[in-house]
């Protein structure tokens, strides 16, 4: 096998940066009224050394200022769709025969060149999708601790796998790529997801064909410039901006499809999922599907937690980036006997938290992603009012962006429409349980499974949860939210998708197929 990273040091985590520096505030500063000023620019679809300019147009606007906007878009069809397709297709048969050392420095250099980029990138997000200073700049350091750490772990596939010795033979078994794959990311995290879908894909020596979340176009043409400043070859990406509904759909069921990475609303994900899953005319494989959905998460409160710590835990995993979370806690389960005193905390904790433009720093929340989501929280904090006590925040602002206020409601009861189904926004329940055995019980019951958190000093009821609370990704004493590469691999069960531990060491796998060779010896 390859002796991995020869050139590379051990992979590391990125930090965030200290905006309390005067040098790095004024770089965000700089940066946000440079994307402002470039909001009339136009961007092309790229298709291999092809820029195409459609007549009908897209839009990229701020949902702080929502007749705000970043930039214009190429409305794709279906005959640009499958001209996308030809040349991805095209070019697989040189890209899977370069080296995996070359197609890995392609990963190196993006990262550096992204980290050239960060104020710039952050600045994007900030403006195009109102994640505050902090949580963008989390966001690009996760897109380059993905482009780095399934860099060196395609270094490391590389070297094939090790065998059981058989005399007379010489057997060796080795990864390949699959063929031309389909990704479509998520808003929510629209550089890191994007970088970290498109990047394994492609160092596993496939050819993409990306088509961005129609909230996050600019972020996702941003990391398009940097592979190509990278020098990734013409072909290797393709940028295909567009509806869903149309080209989605068309690519999902092309027959020369070979995978399908998406990331999105459990409604879309399971559409993908029954698409994907029929054999057209043509078709000679059965398609893949990377398929990452949504959550119900919860934090569990036991009797004997540190209750500051939890209601800390519970605030900052509810209402980071404006809930907008596959991982945020939407459900916090409190013991009865700390439950009133959870429940006050909370309510403190959150009406400090402050809501507004986040290209000022002092806003905590800024808006939710758009028009749409905007209504959907909205009804579902009406519905609250029904099946609970309301007592923080509760209301919104859309005379100017999508402004919700971080809304907690109390007595909430199990099994009901807010304590069951995925709001993707500022809300949080709580409701009440009769004991630990009560709480976990309550915690599982659900379509979901991706992340959670239990809050105990108890050492046997921490040893339960690691066994009992069945989620993805399991947080004790310690906030929901905020997986790192390499460090908490990112995935859930059930309706939350396909495990695949995105930044994980098996993750790079779900892109490529093993092929076993057998060669008999002859003396």
């Amino acid at each position: 096998m390859t002796t991995p990273n020869n050139h590379h040091p051990k992979f590391s985590n990125l930090a965030v940066l200290d905006f309390t520096i005067p040098e790095n505030k004024k770089g965000m500063e700089d940066a946000i009224a440079k994307v402002k000023a470039e909001s009339e620019k136009e961007y092309p679809i790229v298709i291999g050394s092809e820029n195409v300019i459609t007549d009908e147009k897209l839009k990229s606007w701020n949902p702080s200022h929502k007749n705000q906007t970043l930039g214009v878009f190429q409305k794709g069809n279906i005959d640009i769709a499958e001209k996308a397709m030809q040349k991805a297709l095209e070019t697989f048969e040189t890209w899977k025969n370069v080296p995996a050392a070359q197609r890995a420095d392609y990963l190196f250099k993006a990262a550096e060149i992204m980290k050239n980029r960060r104020f710039e990138m952050d600045a994007v997000m900030i403006l195009e999708i109102g994640k505050n200073w902090i949580e963008a700049d989390a966001d690009l350091c996760e897109a380059v601790d993905f482009l780095e750490f399934y860099a060196r772990q395609m270094l490391e596939y590389a070297g094939g796998r090790s065998l059981t010795e058989f005399e007379g033979e010489d057997n060796t078994a080795f990864y390949i790529p699959l063929g031309v794959g389909l990704v479509i990311p998520p808003w929510n995290f629209p550089c890191a997801i994007l970088t970290g879908m498109t990047a394994s894909a492609i160092v596993a020596g496939n050819t993409v064909i990306l088509k961005p979340a129609s909230d996050t176009p600019l972020i996702a043409a941003k990391v398009v410039e940097i592979f190509q400043e990278a020098g990734l070859p013409e072909g290797v990406l393709t940028f295909l901006t567009g509806p869903g509904g149309s080209i989605g759909d068309y690519l999902v069921e092309h027959p020369k499809t070979r995978f399908i990475s998406f990331t999105g609303s459990m409604e879309v994900g399971k559409g993908i999922y029954e698409k994907a899953g029929k054999v057209f005319p043509g078709q000679i494989w059965l398609k893949r599907t990377v398929i990452e959905m949504g959550g119900k998460d919860a934090i569990v409160v036991d009797s004997e937690a540190d209750v500051e710590s939890a209601a800390q835990g519970i605030v900052a995993s509810a209402f980071g980036f404006q809930g907008q979370k596959c991982s945020a806690c939407s459900r916090a389960i409190v013991d009865e006997k700390v439950y009133d005193e959870i429940v006050e905390k909370v309510i403190a904790l959150t009406e400090k938290l402050t809501v507004g433009d986040p290209c000022d720093p002092a806003n905590f929340m800024g808006p939710v992603s758009s028009k749409s989501s905007y209504a959907k929280v909205m009804e579902y904090i009406e519905i609250g009012k029904q099946e609970g006590v309301l007592v923080a925040g509760g209301t919104g602002d859309d005379s100017e962006g999508y402004f919700i206020r971080p809304t907690v409601f109390k007595d909430i009861k199990p099994g009901s429409r807010l304590e069951q189904e995925e709001i993707f926004g500022p809300v949080l329940a709580i409701i009440k349980s009769k004991d630990y055995d009560d709480g976990l019980r309550i915690a599982n019951d659900t379509i979901y499974g991706l992340t959670g958190a239990v809050y105990t000093k108890n050492e046997d009821k921490i040893k339960r949860a690691y066994k009992e609370f069945h989620v993805g990704n399991l947080y004790i004493n310690r906030k929901c939210t905020g997986a790192l590469v390499d460090v908490h691999p990112f995935g859930g069960f059930n309706m939350s998708g396909t495990d695949s531990k995105a930044g994980g060491r098996d993750y790079l796998l779900l892109f490529m197929q093993m092929k076993s060779v057998s060669r008999k010896i002859i003396k």
